[in-house]
């Protein structure tokens, strides 16, 4: 296939792992966390998980998974500091929180990555 439509996947890809993993991610926390959120629990997760979500599938699409355990690494290492730090009656509920959002933007961003090269090797 062509240059442009394996770059089109690609692309696409990408977006669907960057922009509807945010979506999904914040249905699984609510069923798992009901209530209301916790005003300041984990800031910035929004953002966070985008860029994940982008080098996670770019990982995969590029054939290097093995850059997937850096990225989580990063991640961990860069939230170890406030989920230690959390409330103690909020500490469990914080590490909770990160490691179901962590894994299910990790596994939608696997799966679209996968999804990606599997086009891209079946068009070439």
């Amino acid at each position: 296939m062509s240059v442009v439509a394996d770059v089109g996947i690609v692309v696409g890809a990408l977006v669907a792992a960057a922009a509807l993993g945010s979506p999904l991610v914040a249905w699984l926390l609510r069923r798992v966390e009901p209530e209301a959120e916790t005003p300041g629990l984990l800031r910035g997760g929004m953002w966070i998980g985008v860029l994940e979500r982008l080098a996670i599938a770019g990982a995969v699409m590029a054939g290097h998974p093995e850059a997937v355990a850096v990225v989580i690494a990063v991640k961990g290492l860069g939230r170890y500091p406030e989920l230690r730090d959390a409330e103690p009656g909020l500490r469990g509920e914080t590490a909770e929180r990160f490691i179901i959002g962590t894994l299910a933007s990790f596994v939608w961003a696997a799966a679209c990555g996968a999804a990606g090269a599997a086009a891209v090797a079946a068009l070439s």
